[in-house]
């Protein structure tokens, strides 16, 4: 427990604790598992339970608790060596809630969680194996596996990516029909005359900085983003839910057309590839980080898959970029978005995946990498307001 315990001792005093337990029972009484008496857990509301105590209440009613959290609960108990629990972790515990002072206490414990792995259990239906395939495919550690597997309860379901991928789809077969052509649209001489795609020339229009993700360059180029968001996106959107990879989806799409007309000033930009190379690269990054504690079946193929397609995409992307343009001067679309996007994940991406539930206002790497990411931001808008016309650059005319 450590820093947590010692900065409640600094900063609580016995009415603050008394009333927060106050409001904390009523919260455990909702669960009708452990006798809900104020002196059965802190008679003196200092804030802790003693660990006798805590051993008296796990023994007698721990055959009430699920297993996984009655698990945790003795490993919460057995992290402490000086014979006090903090309250407020166990009301965490109980309420479904988390907090860093909580992940401590169970990673510094004194012994191992002695249960059998979630892998090991039998008698699984179809969506409870598919609920532990998707978190040993993504989580590092045996502990988040298995709260996860407890505490998932699929509402709401992984829209975000869904949503993302069907609009995509729809805006491709509809462009496709309009410019009778689906493979490699964007040698189509039409095929700028669009209001979503990216255009230097049009860098006013602001939500063209996002709208191009809906518009591809061919069927061979939504294929392959459409496959990668959904088969790596879902998964990670049911774990860490649809704020957190829609974050890092997002934070790669602008990102991408940002990088790109700074670094790649006349060409326009299409496609999805800065979000879904942000997510991967988020997820690649991860698994390797914490490659001994990833339990997914053949990872290091997988991670091989991954990045095989990745390059495939990508060298597509530059062949494409400085392919004669079916429509000069303006050149075909670039590559940029990719690079930017795979920065974008294994910078905020990783810190928003490495810590299962935790609070990202808890972590100071989070913040580095945020105020980074804002520089970015506003470097780039002030280059797209002055640089365009101080460089005198000559642009492609508008389409």
């Amino acid at each position: 427990m450590g820093d947590g315990r010692t900065e409640r001792r600094a900063s609580s005093s016995p009415a603050v604790a008394a009333s927060a337990q106050a409001e904390e029972i009523e919260v455990l009484e909702s669960v009708d598992v452990l006798p809900m008496a104020p002196e059965d857990f802190d008679p003196e509301n200092t804030g802790y339970i003693s660990t006798d105590n805590f051993w008296k209440l796990l023994h007698s009613h721990g055959a009430e608790l699920d297993p996984h959290k009655l698990e945790v609960l003795f490993a919460l108990a057995d992290s402490n060596s000086d014979g006090k629990i903090c309250y407020q972790d166990f009301v965490n515990l109980m309420s479904n809630k988390r907090s860093n002072s909580f992940r401590r206490a169970i990673l510094q414990g004194n012994r191992r969680l002695s249960s059998k792995a979630l892998l090991q259990e039998t008698g699984l239906s179809l969506s409870q194996r598919l609920i532990r395939h998707i978190a040993y495919e993504t989580l590092p550690r045996e502990t988040d596996r298995k709260w996860y597997f407890d505490s998932y309860t699929g509402c709401p379901p992984p829209w975000f990516m869904i949503v993302v991928t069907v609009l995509e789809v729809a805006f491709f077969v509809y462009y496709g029909l309009v410019l009778d052509r689906f493979v490699l649209q964007v040698t189509h001489p039409l095929y700028l005359k669009n209001p979503l795609i990216y255009h230097p020339q049009l860098r006013a229009q602001a939500w063209r900085f996002l709208s191009y993700i809906f518009v591809h360059a061919g069927i061979e180029h939504l294929g392959l983003n459409v496959a990668l968001q959904l088969l790596v996106g879902v998964p990670l959107e049911m774990v860490h839910g649809a704020l957190r990879i829609g974050f890092i989806y997002v934070a790669g799409v602008l990102a991408g057309s940002l990088a790109v007309s700074v670094a790649d000033m006349p060409a326009p930009v299409v496609g999805s590839s800065g979000g879904v190379y942000a997510i991967i690269s988020a997820h690649l990054a991860n698994i390797v980080m914490n490659w001994a504690g990833m339990k997914c079946h053949f990872k290091l193929m997988r991670v091989a898959v991954a990045l095989l397609c990745m390059s495939v995409e990508f060298g597509r992307a530059v062949w494409l970029r400085f392919h004669p343009s079916t429509y000069p001067p303006c050149p075909h679309p670039s590559f940029v978005a990719h690079l930017s996007g795979v920065l974008v994940g294994i910078t905020l991406g990783v810190v928003i995946l490495r810590n299962y539930e935790q609070r990202l206002q808890d972590q100071s790497l989070w913040w580095i990498f945020l105020s980074v990411y804002i520089l970015f931001l506003l470097f780039a808008v002030c280059w797209n307001i002055f640089a365009y016309n101080l460089l005198d650059l000559k642009l492609p005319p508008v389409p």
